[in-house]
């Protein structure tokens, strides 16, 4: 993972620094681990009822920015997938990152609560998602969903769940799944349900990434 910080020199040469591991100098400046890695991002994705002019810096609109830590484990063809009943969709586990936690810690956590994995390792940061959604509550106008996404090697066997109530009255479960299998069903789902939303948006496209840059047949 790596930055490039373009600097003009005296109007005729740029020079370019390369810092190759950004996570690696903020430690040796500020002798912590940052909260959120920066990433590559892969895409921007704004809901119908918006538009990149109500978040230029001359929008009146109220924005809040909420960060989820997602997780990819591949093994061959098949991931490991969150499969929810109500929407009928296949999703990659991960979810909301609490107060206080850094990315790898909410990541863990999450895969734990959504699939029941055990002895999470070998975390490496892949890439950024970020959407504009309506806010419908008295705080904000407009919520900013950044979603980090990491690939990481899980132990072979799953343990027991613990998903919140609304996730049980959704029926999620986790799955493996032929990944090449799962875009077709939500590329299906995206073609002919009317329950279909930004989320599904979000999924297919971070599926189709996954299997074009992790999946090699």
């Amino acid at each position: 993972m790596g930055l490039t910080i373009t600097c003009l020199n005296d109007g005729e040469n740029t020079v370019i620094f390369i810092i190759q591991d950004v996570a690696a100098l903020w430690l040796q400046i500020n002798g912590s681990s940052p909260r959120y890695v920066f990433m590559r991002l892969l895409k921007t994705a704004f809901h119908p009822d918006l538009s990149p002019e109500d978040i230029s810096p001359t929008s009146e609109l109220i924005l809040i920015e909420r960060h989820a830590a997602r997780g990819i484990v591949v093994r061959g063809e098949n991931i490991l997938l969150l499969y929810t009943q109500r929407y009928h969709d296949y999703s990659l586990p991960g979810g909301g990152i609490d107060e206080g936690e850094d990315e790898i810690e909410g990541l863990i956590r999450e895969l734990k609560e959504e699939t029941g994995a055990q002895g999470v390792r070998n975390v490496k940061a892949f890439a950024r998602y970020d959407e504009y959604r309506p806010w419908y509550k008295p705080d904000a106008d407009i919520i900013h969903m950044i979603s980090h996404c990491y690939v990481c090697e899980i132990d072979e066997a799953l343990g027991e769940t613990s998903f919140e109530s609304h996730e049980v009255s959704n029926g999620m479960a986790p799955k493996w799944m032929n990944i090449y299998e799962a875009i077709a069903h939500n590329e299906a789902e995206i073609a002919n349900s009317d329950k279909k939303g930004l989320s599904i948006e979000r999924e297919t496209f971070m599926l189709r990434v996954i299997a074009e840059e992790l999946v090699a047949r």
